[in-house]
């Protein structure tokens, strides 16, 4: 398996899908449709989408084409990343090493344009799965559960919440994170294992697993790197999160004890996929992939 021609059929798959399935750039209004192109064309690396391909075809031939599911799940993460820089939130000017949508347009902007590419993701699934209403019921599903109030946006509450808290603890922090970071990695999982089997049975649990551990991994290495990257090599503000005294697990475990719960998820993580059926090559490689990411 060359995992590099692999990744790069799975990402041209998406941004080839991002681009058919958006509303084309001149829909009335065009500069609501616009500024949604620009936050979900405007690179970043396709880990959700992909992992929605890879997890469907894990199964041999998927059941259902996945790719609309997997379009929908970036809907969802750009909309999250274009309300999370704005500037009643993180009030960051940099993402994928261009400005924000905020910046780029105006807030007002931006801030629609989030609220209508998370519209767009439940369109995209009604539309593309209609002549399987028992399939479409269960993304529809997955993915809002995943982005609503008791995961995405609770995490994102709780995060705001612990901000400058000198009482932070490591359960408080975790529950963070299994809900911002790792519901929209255990939904790109489970979705795609929802198109690749007619019956998943025990299958979406372990996959549960493994985007659990593997959401955690991410967003461990991602509080690492702030602390240590360049705001050149991440494409967005370096070190924001200590500036903002922000609750991460740099803050309260320190950059080796994290890079250790770093590895004990990953390897977790690795542990949970080992066990599914089909051949997990390229998923094993991916997880690694992010496991030793400098960005």
């Amino acid at each position: 398996m060359d995992f590099a021609a692999e990744l790069k059929r799975h990402v041209a798959r998406v941004e080839a899908g991002l681009d058919r399935l958006l509303p084309a750039a001149t829909t009335r209004p065009a500069r609501l449709h616009e500024a949604m192109r620009y936050s979900l064309l405007g690179g970043g690396k396709r880990l959700r989408p992909v992992l929605t391909l890879a997890t469907a075809e894990l199964f041999g031939n998927e059941v259902f084409d996945a790719l609309p599911a997997a379009i929908a799940i970036e809907c969802i993460h750009t909309y999250s990343l274009i309300h999370d820089d704005l500037p009643c939130m993180d009030n960051d000017d940099l993402r994928r090493g261009r400005p924000t949508a905020h910046k780029q347009f105006d807030e007002a902007t931006a801030l629609l344009a989030g609220d209508a590419l998370l519209t767009e993701a439940f369109i995209i699934l009604s539309e593309n799965y209609a002549g399987n209403p028992t399939l479409a019921h269960a993304l529809t599903r997955e993915l809002a559960a995943a982005a609503g109030s008791r995961r995405l946006i609770g995490g994102q509450m709780e995060d705001l919440l612990a901000e400058k808290k000198s009482d932070a603890t490591a359960a408080g922090l975790e529950f963070i994170h299994l809900n911002k970071t790792a519901a929209m990695i255990e939904a790109s999982l489970v979705l795609g294992g929802l198109c690749g089997r007619e019956r998943p049975g025990r299958v979406i649990e372990a996959l549960r697993t493994v985007g659990r551990h593997l959401g955690l991994a991410f967003q461990i290495i991602d509080d690492v790197l702030d602390a240590t990257a360049s705001t050149a090599a991440l494409g967005k503000t370096a070190g924001k999160d200590a500036k903002a005294d922000k609750t991460t697990f740099v803050k309260l475990h320190g950059l080796d004890a994290s890079r250790r719960l770093a590895g004990e998820h990953t390897t977790a993580a690795l542990g949970a996929l080992k066990a599914l059926p089909g051949d997990q090559a390229f998923l094993i490689a991916l997880v690694e992939s992010m496991a030793s990411r400098a960005s």
